[in-house]
């Protein structure tokens, strides 16, 4: 007979914003699993409940789903019993999270959240020249070009280099201290080929702000791509009832 899907209460599944769709659908799922909400061996709602639940589509569902899967937190099978069940790296991923402190890393990522739209606001006001737009296009370019290995590298230069355009280098120092502590909480997740694709989309949109001089527009697009970064860091690293800040609610 085929295994009930569980039957989850609507309040724990809450619908994601849009902006970063597929993190935040990568963290919510995470965050139940962890809560135990969705035990090990459990298997998940329908993927039309899921989606439903989450407001978002089935596809971009699809994909958070496939990625856990690559991730080794749930299972997805075929067949009359088939569906998507937890597996049991849960546990392996709460012990390597535990010695994580939760008040670190929302004190990273509050510090990356005031310093970088910041920083992209300014630079949009600046009166670019010729060399420092070329740098700016640059950098962007390495990044998107870049192989999963030199990824994370590339891009933590390419954010440097948005503070470099302000010309303080009181801020570029804060923003390269910020991303350094921000890179070694990444490189203890694991990469996901859907949110390097909307990395690299929302880079392509800072950068057309500030070369337009949209100072607001730089900062609100900056500010939507740190959160989709937060959203995954929390959703594997931290632990929801050791999380005193959402990521949601990181400004």
């Amino acid at each position: 007979m085929e295994e009930a899907a569980l039957e989850v209460p609507t309040t724990l599944l809450r619908p994601v914003r849009q902006g970063n769709a597929f993190e935040e659908t990568i963290e919510r799922l995470l965050q139940n699993i962890k809560l135990g909400i969705f035990g090990v061996g459990d298997k998940l709602p329908a993927e039309r409940e899921l989606s439903d639940l989450l407001g978002v589509s089935r596809a971009t569902l699809r994909e958070a789903l496939a990625e856990l899967q690559k991730a080794g937190y749930v299972e997805i099978r075929r067949g009359r019993s088939g569906g998507t069940y937890v597996s049991a790296r849960r546990l392996v991923e709460l012990r390597d999270a535990a010695d994580l402190d939760p008040a670190e890393v929302n004190d990273v990522l509050t510090c990356r959240a005031v310093l970088e739209p910041a920083a992209a606001s300014l630079a949009a006001k600046a009166m670019l020249s010729p060399r420092q737009r070329r740098h700016l296009l640059d950098t962007l370019a390495d990044v998107a070009g870049a192989p999963v290995e030199l990824y994370r590298p590339k891009d933590a230069r390419f954010h440097v280099a948005i503070a470099e355009l302000c010309g303080s280098p009181s801020l570029v120092a804060a923003v390269a201290d910020a991303r350094a502590r921000v890179s070694d909480l990444l490189d203890r997740i694991p990469f996901l080929e859907p949110n390097l694709e909307h990395s690299n989309r929302q880079h392509q949109e800072i950068v057309d702000a500030i070369l337009r001089g949209d100072a607001d527009g730089a900062y609100q697009i900056t500010l939507d791509h740190l959160q989709g970064t937060a959203s995954l860091l929390h959703g594997f690293l931290v632990s929801p009832e050791n999380s005193s800040v959402a990521a949601s609610d990181v400004p």
